[in-house]
């Protein structure tokens, strides 16, 4: 099994870099305090460390 990563998304998506959006979207997060689990691949690690400064990070 792989190993997972829980985050939260705690800022607001408003006024940010589409990019930025794009990324949170693509972890499946929609609205502030909504907390997903992911697979800890390359991908997402990167994507969770371009919106590091939007999102709660726990390893799972």
């Amino acid at each position: 099994m792989s190993a997972q990563v829980k985050i939260t998304l705690v800022r607001s998506l408003n006024g940010r870099l589409t990019a930025h959006q794009s990324c949170v979207r693509g972890l499946g997060l929609r609205r502030i305090w909504q907390s997903v689990q992911v697979a800890d691949t390359p991908e997402n690690r990167g994507m969770i460390n371009k919106v590091s400064y939007l999102l709660k990070v726990e390893e799972a």
